[in-house]
């Protein structure tokens, strides 16, 4: 980690955190995905792999922010379903920023949301949502589960976009909107938590990053409390393009840049 401190970036940088952050809190209470913004915007202000580092921990209190408000709705054989193949994910998502430049890991990420982004579209104009989540009732949902949950540990430990590949999945899968957002909140604060070992053993999380943190944590509250707001006012289906919509805007961000 660069010596990166508050005091180190100009206050209109701070601000664009700042609205990052708050953005963090929305997309974990509202529209899961959209904090690809936020990725690419710490991405901007701060040095790329540095960026990382200092946005898990936002990330973490996004995710404690979404359990406590959905923890009713988790679907928890989805989640046992999924945290093996994650696991597998992560151990290579970790080898890969070992070997791996800024540039080649921006191409790779936005190539796979890109693509995610297009398979879910196509499955939705083939078939219909399933009532009942059938990410563990079916074979084929079986194999759907472990190979996106290799690809969202893998995406989630490279740049912290890991959100968008498991919103495909959970959308792909026929998880209505509630259940949607308990099962990803509670999904990403086990696998964030699960991932603050390997970030500080990549030298990705240290002393000067937890205090610019500590400044940025109080703009994800309001962003939560604004995203807790804005669920209840939002069908179904403008939900689903709205998650469709940010993760083909966040994997555009990081092929353009």
């Amino acid at each position: 980690m660069n010596t990166m401190t508050l005091w180190h970036i100009t206050g209109w940088e701070f601000a664009a955190l700042a609205f990052a952050a708050l953005l963090v809190g929305f997309s974990k209470t509202a529209v899961s995905g959209a904090n690809t913004v936020s990725l690419a915007i710490f991405a901007a202000v701060l040095p790329a792999r540095a960026s990382t580092g200092v946005l898990l921990p936002v990330l973490i209190a996004g995710d404690v922010l979404a359990v406590l408000t959905y923890r009713r709705h988790a679907h928890w054989p989805t989640l046992w379903r999924l945290f093996p193949a994650v696991a597998v994910g992560v151990v290579a998502g970790t080898l890969f920023l070992v070997w791996a430049d800024d540039e080649i890991v921006r191409t790779s990420i936005g190539a796979i949301l890109l693509l995610m982004a297009g398979v879910t579209v196509w499955r939705r104009r083939t078939a219909e949502a399933e009532e009942e989540p059938d990410s563990v009732v079916t074979r084929a949902g079986r194999v759907k589960a472990r190979s996106y949950g290799v690809l969202g540990g893998f995406t989630t430990m490279v740049a912290n976009a890991g959100g968008p590949v498991m919103s495909m999945y959970l959308l792909s899968a026929g998880f209505r909107k509630l259940g949607f957002l308990g099962t990803s909140a509670f999904f990403f604060l086990i696998v964030n938590v699960s991932k603050v070992p390997f970030s500080v053993g990549l030298g990705l999380i240290d002393g000067h990053s937890l205090l610019l943190d500590a400044a940025l944590v109080a703009f994800v509250v309001p962003g939560a409390f604004l995203g807790k707001w804005a669920v209840n006012r939002i069908n179904q289906k403008l939900f689903e393009q709205l998650v469709i919509a940010a993760t083909i805007i966040g994997g555009l961000q990081l092929l353009l840049r």
